[in-house]
């Protein structure tokens, strides 16, 4: 793949999004919560929850959604794909 570099001080990754709301897509499961932790291994969520039914990826709130004990650890290896929470 071929990429336009910019070097920046910026942070980057999860290290950018730090303080926000995410959602992890992992093999099986989807989490969401606030990313207030990262390091090699693990991502840190607080208000975290397990989203059975996602409902319109666009819009809304989750169709179903159960809130996890806080903080809620999610191993990196297993993030298939991410990005902000619509809720």
């Amino acid at each position: 793949m071929k990429r336009i570099v910019v070097e920046s001080d910026e942070a980057s990754g999860f290290d950018a999004v730090l303080g926000e709301k995410v959602v992890l897509f992992c093999g099986i499961y989807i989490y969401t919560g606030v990313l207030s932790g990262v390091n090699d291994d693990h991502l840190e969520l607080t208000e975290p929850k397990l989203v059975y039914d996602t409902g319109e990826l666009a819009r809304g709130d989750w169709a179903d959604a159960q809130e996890l004990l806080s903080p809620w650890r999610v191993m990196k290896e297993h993030v298939e794909s991410w990005g902000p929470a619509k809720c």
